[in-house]
């Protein structure tokens, strides 16, 4: 029995027992007598890949070819390995552990190429893990942002189909309004002005047809209203005196006179000379009309503060505010003598009409109740008659600038007058305006220059 003694006598271990290892061909080589430890072997790329290539397995076979001086072998996990030697070695010799050995690139590259040592992974079917639990299931995570999705397609659905049947009613609406428009040649061809400007008539054509009771033969402007839209700036709702004095040629005349003798254009120039304004467009509705558009409405809200009973207007009023129908409103509108201020008076209830009117077709309660607002736009297009320019659009325009003026942020009240009970020959008692306010007056409504609030001499005299 051997002993496993340095040179000096001393006893080893037997992990540091020497071995011989078989030679390369059968022929033996002369090694240190002091081995190598094991992650100090040279290994080679062709080692490192033969060793997992094929199975090691350990035999009884002693390592006789790397055998040491001292004749005694090595064990198989110390002994230097070197090119094809080393491959036939692990044929027979246990396997080194796989923690200890070290390993290059090629080395993995061909632990994942060979299918000797390992076989494949079968073909993992299921989702990542990224997005499934250790279950298999779908994570928390996931199932939100997928229901995140189909939430937000839905609502770009609907937002498309909502988008695609509006513009399908407003075109339709548009081309409806449109060809049942009743247009004229009312426009001067006056240069043009700032902002946008509107001429509001409205018309009694005291044939019976609308219950009133002035005896004043032929059709006249009674209403005349100036509506101005500036760039910037709050609009305006202007009032003209029906009795304002003006002159067509040699002739002195009321302004509400005008378009019956000399006709619509004529109308137009007289506006303008007074504002100094140049008119886009023109809004005639006739009285008759009016009451259709309010009982359309369902009644408008009106106020008074005194108590009526005229006659000549029909109009039976309590003081105080009450929402009346169609018949009532023309009353209220039309009603002078037993106003303190006579045509004055009337003006401002006529403003405050169609105010109410514009307001009301306007409303969140009109706009999303289609057959009111369908039942209000032909009752309004029946008894409407506008300039040859004026479209669908011009006219949503001009009812927009009447509730904005009408509003708290407006700007509302008549022209300035010199002498309000001006007498002329052939004429009567008239109303004589003071040019130069007025002109300035409007300089400032259509620059959008001018404050919110009453303007004109009506709010001179409150």
């Amino acid at each position: 029995m051997s002993t496993n003694n340095d040179d000096q006598g001393n006893q080893l271990p037997p992990s540091f027992k020497p071995g011989k290892a078989h030679a390369n061909s059968g022929q033996s080589s002369a090694r240190p007598s002091t081995p190598a430890p094991p992650s100090f072997s040279p290994h080679r790329s062709t080692s490192r890949t033969s060793q997992h290539s094929q199975p090691a397995r350990t035999s009884g076979h002693t390592n006789t070819a790397s055998q040491r001086n001292q004749g005694e072998s090595m064990p198989a996990s110390f002994a230097p390995h070197s090119g094809a030697h080393t491959e036939r070695q692990r044929s027979d010799s246990q396997p080194a552990p796989q923690s200890f050995a070290p390993a290059s690139r090629s080395t993995r590259n061909s632990q994942a190429s060979s299918s000797s040592v390992r076989s494949p992974k079968p073909h993992n079917s299921t989702p990542s893990a990224h997005n499934f639990g250790h279950t298999g299931k779908p994570s928390s995570g996931a199932t939100r942002a997928h229901s995140k999705h189909r939430v937000r397609n839905i609502i770009l659905t609907i937002i498309v189909v909502l988008a695609l049947v509006l513009g399908f009613g407003l075109i339709s609406t548009y081309n409806w309004v449109n060809s049942n428009l009743h247009k004229e040649e009312w426009l001067s061809g006056a240069s043009d002005t700032a902002g946008t400007s509107w001429l509001i008539l409205g018309s009694d054509e005291r044939d019976g047809t609308t219950g009133a009771l002035d005896d004043t033969p032929g059709e006249r402007t009674d209403t005349i209203l100036i509506l101005t839209k500036p760039k910037h700036g709050p609009s305006s709702l202007i009032s003209v005196p029906r009795d304002s004095l003006v002159q067509v040629g040699d002739e002195m005349l009321k302004i509400n006179a005008v378009m019956q003798q000399f006709g619509k254009k004529e109308l137009v120039k007289q506006v303008e000379s007074i504002t100094g304004q140049h008119i886009d467009h023109v809004a005639k509705l006739t009285f008759g009309g009016l009451t259709k558009v309010v009982d359309a409405l369902g009644g408008i809200e009106l106020c008074y503060d005194q108590d009526v009973d005229d006659e000549k207007s029909g109009l039976q009023w309590k003081a105080g505010c009450h929402v009346v129908n169609g018949t009532t409103a023309l009353a209220f509108s039309r009603m002078r003598y037993s106003d303190p201020r006579s045509d004055f008076g009337r003006s401002d209830r006529q403003r405050q009409v169609i105010g109410a009117i514009a307001s009301k077709a306007t409303s969140r309660s009109t706009l999303m109740n289609f057959g009111k607002l369908k039942k209000t736009g032909e009752a309004a297009l029946g008894s409407l008659t506008v300039d040859e320019r004026s479209t669908p659009w011009t006219m949503l325009q001009m009812l927009l600038a009447f509730r904005d003026a009408s509003g708290s942020n407006g700007i509302t009240g008549s022209l300035y007058w010199s002498d309000p009970g001006y007498y002329v020959d052939g004429v009567g008692s008239s109303v004589l305006l003071d040019d130069q306010r007025n002109l300035e007056l409007f300089k400032q409504l259509r620059e959008g220059d001018h404050a919110a609030g009453q303007v004109g001499s009506t709010s001179e005299q409150q």
